[in-house]
C-alpha cells in the first residue's frame, strides 16, 4: 500500500494540489435538501476540510453512484481524492485498510447491501480487528458505506438489512441515520472516528426532503467549538407516555406513522431512534421504557438473532421491574427477500405496530 500514488495530507493541500473550492458556496444557510444530498455534502465538508479524506468505490466517481450520492465529488476534488474502482468488494476493503494503516480516511461504497458479502472476510478479520491486534497502536480511521434494506421495488441482494452481521463483530462502530439532519451528523462523526465504521443508509430515504441549517451544521466541526459526537448516543424522536416504539434506520418512519395513527384513537406513544448499533445507547433506551413500562422494538431485518433481539434482551435486564408487559418485536420474516409485489407485506407497516401495542396487557394495567 505505500507503493500508492495516494498520499495522506490534512490541513492545507500539498505543493502541486490545488486547494480544495469553499465548501458548497451555493448551498448555505437553510435549504431544503434530500438525505442522499445530506451524505454528498457531509463527504465534500470532510473532503475539503482534510486533505486525507478520500472517496472510491464502484461507479462513485464520474457516475456519482448508483443513487448519486457521490454525485460532483470527482468534478470538485479530482480522480486521485474521489475514484473508481473495480468490481471487487474484497479489493477495495482490503485497499480501504492498506490506506488507513498508512495514515489516510478512505469512504468506501459498497453500492448495495449484499454486494458487501464478499468483503466480509476483510471487514471481520482485519478491519475489526487490527486496533486490538496491536493493542491500539494501529487505528483504521476508515468508513464503509452500505446502502441497505428494502422499500425500493428491489430484489434479494439489493434490499438485504444485513446490520446484524456487523453488530455481532467487536471492533466496528455501526451507525444507521434516519433523518435528513442525522444523514450529514453522524456521517461527519463517522469520517472523524479515529476507528472503523460501517455506515448503513436506508436506500428508501435517498429521496426523503426535509430543511436543514447548514450552516448551523456545519458550525459543529469548527475546530473552536466541536459538537459531542453523535456515536453512541440514541435520540428521542416523538414523545409519549402509554409505550415506546424503538426503531432505526428504514423503519423509523413506519414506527413515527405508527404513533401519529395512535395519537389519534387516544394512545400516546414515544418514539426512540436507535441511530447508534454500537455501541449502543442504554442509558436514553433505558430510560424511556421505564418511563413508559412498555416497550416495541421495529425493525425490518428478519427477526431471529436479530439487532431487535439484542435491544429486546437489554430491556429485559434492565428494565424488568418497571415493565407492564412483555417487550414485543415486529419485524421482517425469517425469509430471504421477497419479490417487490410482495415486499409491502414484509416490512413493518403501521398495522402490524399497532396490534403489537395492543397485545402489551393493557386489560391488567
Amino acid at each position: 500500500m505505500t507503493t500508492m500514488a495516494h498520499q495522506p495530507t490534512s490541513g492545507p493541500a500539498p505543493a502541486g494540489r490545488p486547494a480544495a473550492e469553499p465548501v458548497h458556496a451555493e448551498l448555505s444557510g437553510v435549504q431544503a435538501i434530500t438525505f442522499a444530498k445530506a451524505l454528498t455534502l457531509a463527504m465534500a465538508d470532510a473532503m475539503a476540510a482534510d486533505g486525507s479524506v478520500l472517496v472510491f468505490g464502484e461507479d462513485v466517481g464520474t457516475l456519482g453512484g448508483v443513487f448519486r450520492v457521490t454525485d460532483g465529488l470527482t468534478r470538485r476534488f479530482g480522480e486521485d481524492r474521489c475514484f473508481d474502482t473495480p468490481l471487487a468488494e474484497s479489493g477495495i476493503v482490503g485497499m480501504a485498510t492498506g490506506m488507513a494503516v498508512n495514515g489516510m480516511k478512505p469512504v468506501v461504497e459498497m453500492q448495495f447491501d449484499a454486494f458487501a458479502y464478499p468483503a466480509f472476510e476483510q471487514i471481520t478479520s482485519h478491519v475489526a480487528k487490527m486496533g486490538n491486534r496491536t493493542k491500539g497502536r494501529v487505528r483504521l480511521p476508515l468508513v464503509i458505506r452500505i446502502p441497505y434494506a428494502g422499500g425500493i421495488g428491489g430484489v434479494e441482494h439489493h434490499c438485504d438489512s444485513s446490520e446484524a452481521y456487523y453488530v455481532h463483530t467487536p471492533g466496528l462502530t455501526v451507525l444507521t441515520p434516519s433523518t435528513v439532519t442525522d444523514a450529514y451528523i453522524m456521517l461527519r462523526d463517522a469520517i472523524a472516528s479515529p476507528d472503523p465504521v460501517v455506515f448503513m443508509e436506508p436506500k428508501k430515504l435517498y429521496f426523503s426532503k426535509d430543511t436543514v441549517d447548514l450552516d448551523a451544521l456545519r458550525a459543529r466541526y469548527d475546530a473552536g467549538s466541536p459538537a459531542p459526537s453523535s456515536i453512541g448516543r440514541a435520540a428521542i424522536a416523538r414523545e409519549g407516555t402509554d409505550a415506546t416504539l424503538i426503531s432505526y434506520g428504514p423503519s423509523m418512519a413506519a414506527a413515527l406513522a405508527a404513533a401519529e395513527t395512535a395519537a389519534a384513537e387516544g394512545r400516546s406513544l414515544q418514539v426512540v431512534d436507535v441511530r447508534s448499533l454500537v455501541p449502543y445507547d442504554d442509558e436514553t433506551i433505558s430510560a424511556a421504557v421505564r418511563s413508559t413500562g412498555r416497550a416495541v422494538v421495529i425493525a425490518e431485518a428478519p427477526g431471529f438473532a436479530s439487532m431487535a433481539s439484542e435491544i429486546a434482551a437489554r430491556i429485559q435486564e434492565r428494565c424488568f421491574h418497571s415493565l407492564a408487559a412483555p417487550v414485543l418485536r415486529v419485524t421482517g420474516f425469517d425469509i430471504p427477500y421477497p419479490a417487490p409485489r410482495l415486499e409491502k407485506h414484509y416490512l413493518p407497516g403501521v398495522d402490524r405496530i399497532l396490534d403489537a401495542v395492543d397485545s402489551l396487557q393493557w386489560e391488567e394495567s
